[in-house]
């Protein structure tokens, strides 16, 4: 099976978030042509933040998409001309008010290659201790809040954490670790 060959693409919107594209495509295998809709979006940067003692530092913040507050890990948007590694010290520090002594990279995944066309990049923070106060974007309420591995693991396996994003860095730290760092 080979790629699809694009014939056009028209842009049908422009948002803060995301932009929104339809690319007319082509099967190179059987010829066929298909309208697919794209959502255009900017790389985003989660992270696993870890202090010296073993705690992991979440976050819990209302999410429109599905109209709830969620426990998650801090991330967010990797900002023009931004690193992926800066962008998760940065959500850290922004959503937390914690720095940490390291950064690093788990590696990176597709978020649903379906319809978007960015990449999720994934890393742990060792070492993170309270420097600062939290400053979330203006669209942001965040509440800090720390728990055991063992208590994150409960979460997850009861639905309480259920973010994709979230469970697929939390997998990748997993991984890592087992890997003897």
């Amino acid at each position: 099976m080979r790629k699809w060959t694009t014939l056009e693409t028209e842009r049908l919107g422009d948002f803060r978030v995301f932009d929104l594209r339809r690319e007319r495509k082509k099967s190179s295998d059987s010829g066929r042509e298909h309208d697919f809709y794209v959502l255009g979006a900017t790389d985003w940067a989660n992270v696993v933040p870890v202090t010296d003692d073993g705690a992991i530092v979440l976050v819990r913040q209302y999410r429109a998409g599905s109209d709830s507050v969620t426990l998650e890990i801090p991330g967010g948007i990797v900002d023009p001309g931004e690193s992926p590694a800066d962008a998760a010290a940065r959500e850290l520090l922004e959503e937390t008010g914690h720095a940490a002594r390291e950064i690093v990279p788990l590696g990176s995944c597709s978020p649903n290659p379906a319809i978007l066309d960015n990449r999720l990049h994934l890393f742990a923070a060792l070492g993170v201790r309270r420097v600062a106060e939290p400053t979330p974007d203006a669209s942001e309420e965040i509440e800090v809040r720390t728990a055991s591995e063992a208590e994150l693991e409960a979460m997850i396996a009861s639905g309480a954490v259920d973010h994709a994003l979230v469970l697929v860095a939390w997998a990748a730290y997993r991984r890592w670790r087992g890997r003897g760092r």
